[in-house]
């Protein structure tokens, strides 16, 4: 399966921000959308940086309550790994499961396309595995 095959499905919007919003907005939008990470951008098409849940709690946990007043900026991962729509899946697996991180935007044509967790990444791995079983009971019926 191809990685604009799960865009498709779940659509490409991705919440921004700009690297000058404070923590605080960050953890808002978070909550808002129901999401785990955001995409860094000024524009809403070039990526200038990432940043999840988890760089929050290690900032909080590193600089106390004062980073919710920070930009951004100030936490994101800046060396931000991307991927394209005609990537495959299971490679996207592997990096992510290997790499240790649950969010990989996705680029075309330079501009940001989509973002993928790894939640996708599983559903879509679970829903080969169901179609490949039905496959295979419908052989063993005929």
């Amino acid at each position: 399966m191809l990685i604009g095959t799960i865009l498709r499905a779940k659509g490409s919007q991705v919440t921004t921000v700009p690297p000058s919003a404070s923590v605080r907005e960050l953890l808002a939008r978070l909550a808002e959308h129901n999401i785990g990470a955001v995409v860094v951008s000024t524009d809403g098409v070039a990526i200038e940086g990432i940043v999840s849940e988890r760089d929050v709690v290690r900032r909080l946990n590193d600089r106390g309550a004062g980073v919710l007043d920070e930009p951004v900026s100030a936490i994101m991962t800046t060396d931000v790994r991307t991927a394209g729509p005609g990537e495959n899946v299971d490679e996207l697996r592997r990096i992510m499961t290997n790499e240790r991180f649950r969010h990989m935007p996705v680029v075309e044509n330079g501009r940001l396309a989509g973002i993928v967790s790894i939640g996708d990444v599983v559903k879509s791995a679970i829903e080969e595995l169901e179609t490949e079983k039905a496959s295979l009971v419908d052989y063993l019926h005929r």
